[in-house]
This record gives structure tokens, sequence and C-alpha cells, in this order.
């Protein structure tokens, strides 16, 4: 039995439950910076068929934000969610977990990280 990993926005409007989670990588390309407001972000990625949305909102927002992908938000809140792509796979947030402190959700890699403000980069070393 895989494991459940649970979570949603900020209101609790957008809820999901996602199982067999795969790619879960850190990105700081300019795209996700713009989508969150963050530097850094870190996404998982799930098979759109292991994703179910269970909360009263139902199925995320979306806005198109390139070719092959939409961003998810929550409607209700704004909060991002994450992302979802032609391919189809679901790229959850993993600041929208339930148990974000899950080694599961650990990233694996870092995509754009020459992307990340240089400021940013100091504090992350001093902060190791």
């Amino acid at each position: 039995m895989s494991n459940i990993f649970s979570g949603g926005c900020l209101c609790g409007f957008i809820r999901f439950e996602a199982t067999k989670p795969s790619n879960s990588h850190i990105c700081s390309c300019n795209l996700c910076q713009k989508h969150t407001g963050s530097q850094t972000v870190v996404w998982i990625e799930f098979s759109s068929k292991d994703v179910q949305w269970v909360g009263e909102g139902h199925y995320p927002a979306t806005y198109r934000s390139s070719e092959f992908s939409s961003r998810a938000f929550c409607s209700r809140c704004g909060s991002s969610i994450g992302a979802i792509d032609d391919a189809p796979t679901v790229a959850l947030l993993t600041g929208v977990f339930d148990t974000p402190n899950d080694l599961d959700l650990k990233p694996g890699a870092h995509s754009f990280e020459d992307m990340t403000p240089e400021w940013w980069r100091k504090m992350l070393q001093i902060s190791i």
C-alpha cells in the first residue's frame, strides 16, 4: 500500500490526496518565482491519475503559464498549489502538504539554480 500524501490551500477550500510521488526538485526559475512570490520553490510530481481533489472547491483554478503547463491556485484565498502539466503530471508545491517534513518529499535536484539571486545563494550557504 502506498503512502497517501494530503494537503491543501491556506483556507482549506482546495484539498488533495496523492500517492506515488516522483521527481521532487527545487526550482528557482523566473516562472516559479512569479507564481509563488518566493526565490526558490520545492516541487514534487505525481501522475494525474494519482491525485484526487477532495476539498469543497474540488479542482483548483488554473492559469496557462506556458505551452505545456498551467499554474494551479485556490480561487478563494489565492494560495499557490502547484502546476498541472499536459504530460499528464501534477506538480505540487511541498509547502501545501500537511506533512511537509516527510522525507519522501525531499528534493533530489535543483533546476535553474543560476536564476537564484546571488544574495539568496549567500544566505543559503550561511544557514547550511
